[in-house]
C-alpha cells in the first residue's frame, strides 16, 4: 500500500487529466464522469445568465456535445474549467444573437428557511429577491464575469480565459458589477439600519 501526503487538488488535477486523455481516445464513461464533475456548476452559472432553466439545460448539454466533439482541440494540461466555461459563454452569445426573445422565469429560492421571525424571514426573502433582480440587470459581460467570481470562486486569470479577454478587463467588470449592485443595494441597505 502506498501513501501519497499531496495536495488532494493535485490528485483531482492528476484524475482529471487521466479522465481527459481517456475521453480523447473515446471513452465515453471518462467523459460522463467530467460531465458529472461539471454538469451543476456550469448550470446553475448559465441559468444566472439566461433567468430560464430550460434554456440553461440546453446550453449546458450543447456544451457539453460541443466539448466532447472537440476534445482533440483541447491541450493537455492546460485548465480544462476555462476551456468548458468559454465553450458555453460562447453558447451562450450564440443563442443571445440569433434568439429574438428568451421568456423570463422567477429566480428560484432554494435558500432553507432559517429559524427567524417571520418579519426577519420576510426581510430577509425580499432581500434576496432585490439582489437576484439586481445581479439580472446587469450587463451580460458584467454579470458573467461577476457570478464566475462569487459563484464559481474563479480567479480572474481563469475569468479572463472564460470570457476571452485580458485579466485587467476581468477584474475591472467583476468591480463594475459590484459597484452597480452597491448603488441598487444602498438604498435598502439603509432602510434596514435601526
Amino acid at each position: 500500500m502506498s501513501w501519497t501526503h499531496g495536495d488532494p487538488s493535485r490528485t483531482n488535477l492528476d484524475e482529471e487529466t487521466e479522465a481527459l486523455r481517456r475521453a480523447r481516445l473515446g471513452d465515453r464513461e471518462s467523459f460522463a464522469r467530467l460531465i458529472e464533475q461539471y454538469f451543476d456548476r456550469l448550470y446553475r452559472w448559465l441559468y444566472r445568465l439566461t433567468h430560464n432553466q430550460h434554456a440553461a439545460e440546453d446550453l449546458a448539454q450543447e456544451t457539453f456535445m460541443k466539448a466532447f466533439a472537440h476534445l482533440a482541440t483541447f491541450r493537455l494540461g492546460s485548465n480544462f474549467q476555462a476551456w468548458l466555461y468559454r465553450i458555453a459563454y460562447n453558447t451562450f452569445l450564440n443563442q443571445r444573437r440569433s434568439a429574438s426573445r428568451m421568456t423570463r422565469q422567477p429566480f428560484p429560492e432554494t435558500l432553507p428557511a432559517g429559524r427567524e421571525s417571520p418579519d426577519e424571514e420576510a426581510v430577509s426573502h425580499e432581500s434576496l429577491q432585490l439582489l437576484a433582480r439586481a445581479v439580472a440587470r446587469l450587463p451580460n459581460e458584467f454579470r458573467a464575469a461577476f457570478l464566475l467570481r462569487v459563484e464559481e470562486g474563479l480567479s480572474f486569470r481563469e475569468i479572463a480565459d472564460i470570457l476571452e479577454t485580458t485579466e485587467q478587463t476581468a477584474r475591472w467588470r467583476v468591480y463594475k458589477a459590484r459597484q452597480k449592485l452597491l448603488n441598487v443595494l444602498a438604498p435598502q441597505l439603509d432602510q434596514d439600519k435601526p
